[in-house]
């Protein structure tokens, strides 16, 4: 490590920045009542450069998330409302002709931003669904042929009626892979309920909304989430939990290595929220069910006997050692 390196580790602080991460936190919850632990997910998931699917019946909050992160952290934002008829080159880009200067130029797609909300993401066709791919695996563009670099940092929160609503293409797996937490908004309860009706019995909570946090305090804390300590047994932790969904009987697709890559980060990520430099058991255990389950794939038989997703990840997590703590 050089000097300059050693500087530059020095200034960071860590307090600071935890802080700061709190206080986006405490501004999306004006507008997100009740749910901060998957506010939390969603600033897991900025912090450790991944992308997020947020699925559930329309009207629990989903786009109302998106835009108040957005606006708590100054990042650019931009919505696309998929629709069977929204194509390709409407997220991507395009090149159009001019005739004056005579010669074709580039027209940003929807892409081109800090957060893309990519709204009811399943009422598109396939193949503008896959437009999203390279995007978010390369934080990049390909448009007849020339590469274009997004915006850094750069996060897609999609957001998804749940499978069966009429109109819908589901995702394939592979689209799936690439997000590393399928988030659950649910109902509020009763108390929760009162208190959204009555805030918005005014102004509209997003207004209220400040921000807190920049861009580039943002780029600094995510250069500094992979120095967060991860012990070499917590490393065979992972590992033993994402092989254990490919040996279950009740799934015909397992975790791919790619989720052990994102689960490490998602900890580490997490960790530094919690406010540590360390990465515990119980990080890589409150992740384990949002990072995986939408990368599974159940039998036939599994579904007839009501198995879930999450009820065979809950049974991996009871049935594998946990470092330090034996079974739980």
């Amino acid at each position: 490590m050089n000097k300059e390196t050693d500087k530059t580790c020095a200034e960071f602080d860590t307090a600071a920045a935890h802080a700061k991460i709190l206080a986006v936190i405490n501004e999306i919850e004006k507008v997100i009542v009740g749910k901060r632990s998957e506010v939390i997910l969603l600033m897991t998931a900025l912090l450790s450069g991944c992308h997020v699917l947020i699925e559930d019946v329309p009207g629990t909050g989903k786009t109302s998330l998106a835009a108040s992160l957005a606006k708590a952290t100054g990042l650019s934002f931009k919505r696309a409302q998929f629709t069977p008829d929204v194509m390709a080159s409407d997220i991507t880009g395009f090149n159009i002709y001019n005739r004056q200067k005579e010669r074709f130029e580039f027209r940003e797609g929807l892409v081109m931003c800090n957060l893309l909300l990519a709204d009811e993401v399943n009422r598109a066709s396939p193949k503008t669904q896959s437009a999203l791919l390279e995007a978010m695996e390369e934080n990049r563009v390909t448009v007849d042929g020339v590469t274009y670099q997004l915006p850094d940092p750069f996060m897609v929160v999609a957001t998804q009626n749940p499978a069966g609503y009429v109109g819908t293409y589901p995702l394939p797996e592979a689209q799936l892979d690439r997000f590393a937490l399928k988030i659950r908004m649910g109902y509020p309860s009763s108390d929760e309920e009162i208190d959204i009706i009555k805030a918005r019995r005014g102004v509209n909570p997003l207004d209220n909304v400040s921000e807190v946090i920049g861009i580039e305090e943002i780029r600094e804390i995510r250069r500094h989430i992979p120095d967060i300590h991860i012990d070499d047994e917590l490393y065979g932790y992972i590992v033993a939990l994402i092989t254990s969904t490919r040996k279950r009987p009740q799934l015909a697709l397992g975790a791919s290595p790619r989720a052990s890559v994102v689960l490490m980060h998602l900890a580490q990520a997490y960790a530094f929220i919690r406010g540590r430099d360390y990465v515990l058991p119980d990080d890589i255990g409150a992740l384990f069910r949002p990072a995986i389950g939408h990368r599974l794939i159940l039998r036939q038989e599994a579904k007839l006997s009501n198995q879930s997703a999450d009820s065979i990840l809950s049974e991996i997590l009871r049935s594998t050692d946990v470092p330090y703590k034996g079974k739980r």
